[in-house]
């Protein structure tokens, strides 16, 4: 049986763990609240006394705990420091960019390997094909672990030795998740003003779905190759819809914070210069100090 230590079990950790444990593994698990083990013991899992004594159980130690702040209060541990000499981190705990960077130095001096990390989906979706894993760091690391984090997730995607790559993807996602987020919400109130239903919306989002990734797709192309004088959708032409939203929360009395937000950022691009170009090339006001 292969062998992994899962340190943390709250609802990720715990669904980590517990799909290891249906793929035969053998999993060590260790939590700073016992009784969270209890039902994974019961399916096979073993819990260890102390995080040092699950670290040195197996070859690889998955640590998922709320924050990277969380996960280093106990890595730092000496007792788990000496521990981790020789065997592989991989760390699926929420962080930066920066954090994974430092991460892999301190693993680094320790003599152990490391791996950064983060998940895209729900506890209960943990093993399914629909749930997906950003991984980077070494690439030798990532071939012993790879076959591991395929039972975790039916899309795992390595993104390089760039240590720092996964979270900053993560992280890229979640601004695409929540800046959604924010206009669906927004989208919600202009559909109650008019007494029209916000679940069919939803519905319809989701049909939609595969044509609003297709323009995501070329817009990232645009501002890869930095091509903007050519625009389907120019800003200044995307300006007017900017303004009808404007005008719509001003007319039926609906909190107008996202329309402005977003006018406030054209308003920056137009008198730029940019309004000809592609809306992409709103970028060019983010890049600004």
């Amino acid at each position: 049986m292969h062998k992994v230590t899962v340190i943390g079990l709250g609802a990720m950790g715990a669904a980590i763990a517990a799909v290891l444990v249906e793929q035969n593994y053998q999993v060590t698990v260790w939590n700073r609240t016992p009784s969270r083990a209890d039902s994974l013991i019961r399916r096979g899992a073993v819990l260890a006394s102390s995080a040092a004594s699950a670290v040195a159980a197996s070859p690889i130690t998955i640590i998922c705990l709320a924050d990277y702040g969380v996960s280093t209060s106990i890595l730092n541990q000496e007792s788990v420091k000496s521990a981790l000499a020789g065997r592989v981190l991989i760390q699926l705990s929420t962080g930066s960019p920066q954090q994974a960077r430092d991460l892999e130095a301190w693993t680094t001096r320790l003599g152990a390997a490391y791996l950064d990390g983060a998940i895209v989906a729900s506890p209960p979706q943990m093993g399914s094909a629909g749930a997906t894993i950003f991984v980077s760091g070494s690439m030798s690391t990532w071939r012993q672990s790879e076959s591991l984090l395929q039972k975790l997730a039916g899309n795992v995607s390595y993104h390089g030795e760039q240590v720092s790559a996964a979270a900053s993807t993560d992280l890229a996602f979640l601004a695409y998740l929540f800046g959604s987020y924010l206009g669906f919400f927004h989208a919600a109130r202009i559909l109650e003003t008019d007494e029209l239903s916000v679940e069919a919306f939803g519905a319809m989002i989701a049909q939609v779905s595969p044509v609003i990734g297709e323009v995501m797709k070329y817009q990232g192309t645009v501002i890869q190759n930095n091509a903007y004088s050519q625009p389907l959708s120019s800003l200044q032409m995307s300006m007017t819809s900017i303004e009808l939203l404007t005008l719509q929360a001003r007319e039926s009395g609906i909190n107008n914070e996202f329309p402005r937000f977003a006018e406030n950022l054209f308003h920056k691009a137009l008198h730029a210069g940019y309004g000809s170009e592609e809306v992409a090339a709103l970028v060019k006001v983010l890049r600004q100090e």
